[in-house]
């Protein structure tokens, strides 16, 4: 056990080189690999770069581009000198913490991809392997922290924030109370610093660029994926076209000559969380399905190969995250603790039962939410499992031949479900 640990614990050094050229037809563009003078406790420094790259054994090198501007059909690459991740430098770093690696940077990276689109608002977005965890927006700052926190409590820990706002003395306090391994703001607030600076091995990063995120909103990049033989297949990045309340479509369909539409129209707080949940699924791995309510995530399903299987797996996490908030809130502890000592005889039996009575009458929030799927749902069974929870609305790309059974559906929940179609998906692999 102590080798493992010594092995996260240990710095590994890369055999990148310094610099990389990439030529496309008659454009290159020059890239530098990013190293950052670390400061030791003796007052010495050490040029270091990433960490290590996914496990502690692979090598892995933080490449920005210095040189060059790429413009490929609807690509293009942000000018030199306005990098975001790829930009950091030292005294962005505000506290090094264990300086990052590479997951740390690419859960920033994606937290960046969401929040771009709920920049003109306090927001904030956490982060788990290059997933949201949970995401709110809010009147503050620390009300968005704290709603987003509160969304999945379990897997926040260890987790990456980054917010759209600069972090004040509230946001930071509710920050200090966890175990987290990046901060990422545009900036913090007098006294925001030193309360954050209570936990010694938090990075804390300052990214002046969120401040100019929507201006990356319409930039599409080039999106390398390498192959097992050393292959490469290139795409153009996602754009999240769904913005606006006009953007959304009607669910309407026609099949064997008869025209199905859903009865019920979304509410004004139905469609904000629509185009909300939309934006979080845009940063989510495929095939997922997400619950949000109240410009906060209730539960994000992610990576599933099956759509009912992703939504009914959004349902269970809901339901294990609710009533561990509950028993936090009631006990000072976890679920899993007060279970363990009702076995133990330590606590009685009722006051978990009294958990899960709670859990089970409010569908662990999930009822009233918006119910997102990032594809089309093929059958109605992932639409009927929202439907049982008491999801209000769904939104979801449409375009399957069985649109017509997931409209019926709506149609026929009491109280009626309002459904909208998106008219695009939003895989991500």
């Amino acid at each position: 056990m102590s080798d493992i640990k010594k092995m996260y614990s240990s710095i590994l050094g890369d055999a990148f080189p310094m610099d990389m050229t990439i030529t496309l037809g008659d454009q290159t563009l020059v890239y530098r690999k990013k190293t950052w003078n670390i400061k030791q406790a003796d007052g010495t420094g050490e040029e270091r770069g990433l960490r290590y790259g996914e496990n502690p054994n692979q090598e892995a090198a933080l490449y920005e581009l210095v040189n060059g501007n790429l413009v490929l059909g609807e690509c293009s690459f942000i000018n030199p000198g306005n990098g975001l991740v790829s930009g950091i430098t030292v005294e962005d770093m505000l506290q090094v913490g264990k300086h990052p690696g590479k997951i740390n940077l690419t859960d920033v990276d994606n937290g960046l991809n969401i929040i771009k689109y709920l920049v003109d608002r306090p927001a904030a977005v956490i982060l788990k392997h290059n997933n949201p965890s949970g995401a709110a927006v809010a009147p503050t700052l620390a009300e968005a922290y704290n709603k987003a926190n509160r969304a999945d409590r379990i897997a926040a820990f260890g987790g990456a924030v980054v917010t759209s706002t600069a972090i004040d003395k509230e946001t930071a306090a509710l920050m200090a109370e966890n175990y987290l391994e990046v901060v990422c703001a545009p900036d913090f607030e007098e006294g925001a610093l030193e309360i954050l600076a209570s936990r010694k091995n938090l990075r804390i990063i300052r990214m002046e660029g969120i401040n100019k995120l929507a201006d990356f909103e319409n930039y599409r990049f080039l999106d390398f994926k390498s192959l097992i033989d050393g292959g490469l297949i290139i795409q153009q990045s996602a754009i999240n076209t769904i913005r606006r309340k006009e953007d959304l479509l009607p669910a309407i369909t026609e099949r064997k000559g008869v025209r199905y539409a859903c009865e019920r129209q979304p509410s004004d707080r139905e469609i904000d969380d629509m185009l909300f949940g939309w934006a979080i699924e845009h940063g989510v791995t495929s095939n997922s399905v997400l619950y949000v309510k109240d410009g906060c995530t209730v539960s994000i399903g992610t990576g599933e190969q099956d759509r009912v299987g992703v939504a009914e797996i959004a349902v269970h996490k809901a339901y294990v995250k609710y009533a561990d908030l509950l028993c936090f809130d009631q006990h000072k502890m976890p679920y899993a603790e007060l279970a363990m000592q009702v076995v133990q005889n330590k606590k009685d039996k009722s006051e978990l039962e009294a958990i899960d009575q709670q859990v089970q009458k409010d569908h662990a929030g999930i009822a009233g939410s918006v119910m997102i799927s990032d594809a089309f749902f093929p059958f109605r069974d992932g639409v009927d499992v929202g439907i049982r929870e008491g999801v209000s609305a769904i939104l979801q790309p449409g375009g399957s031949i069985r649109d017509f059974e997931a409209i019926e559906a709506c149609n026929e929940a009491s109280p009626q479900v309002s459904m909208m179609f998106t008219g695009q998906r939003s895989f991500k692999h």
